[in-house]
């Protein structure tokens, strides 16, 4: 089974896709943003975007938590720079990444909604600065978030071919 990554800025259904796709590859679901220090936390909670430095325990606690689980796993993580994804796949190898996209405005609907996250929606704009959205070899699954999450979920299952119908 795959390890793989549902990728992607802020609001674009990272953890309700991957939970659903987890589910069909029947493997163990690791949300991303549980892994964070307190101190990122807070720092997104006020407002404040993370630097690649603020980054990088997080990431490897991601990487971490993927390599532990032999059998395959889904991850949620925004891995928004090539770099961010490189560093996972140090870890991970055969690592593969669904990026979630969709424009500014669906995204910024979505956040509007959004109840009981601590990433406030002003740092939607910080994330699509940096997002460098995975090039061709990296073979990433690109997948437009206006699709229902459970038809997402599904192709991307069927992608990594444990779907066949």
């Amino acid at each position: 089974m795959p390890h793989v990554v549902v990728m992607g800025v802020s609001g674009c259904g990272k953890t309700t896709v991957g939970r659903l796709l987890a589910r069909h590859l029947e493997v163990p679901f690791i949300e991303g943003d549980e892994l964070h220090p307190p101190r990122n936390v807070e720092l997104m909670a006020a407002g404040i975007a993370l630097t690649d430095e603020d980054r990088a325990g997080w990431l490897d606690a991601v990487a971490a938590e993927l390599a532990r689980r032999p059998e395959g796993a889904v991850a949620s993580c925004s891995a928004l720079r090539r770099r961010y994804r490189d560093r996972l796949r140090c870890v991970v190898p055969a690592l593969r990444f669904v990026h979630l996209r969709g424009d500014r405005a669906v995204l910024e609907e979505r956040l509007a909604q959004r109840r009981g996250h601590y990433m406030p929606p002003t740092l939607l704009e910080s994330q699509l600065q940096t997002l460098e959205p995975p090039s061709a070899d990296e073979q990433p699954l690109e997948l437009d978030i206006t699709e229902p999450a459970e038809a997402l979920a599904r192709r991307a299952a069927q992608s990594l071919g444990a779907l066949t119908a």
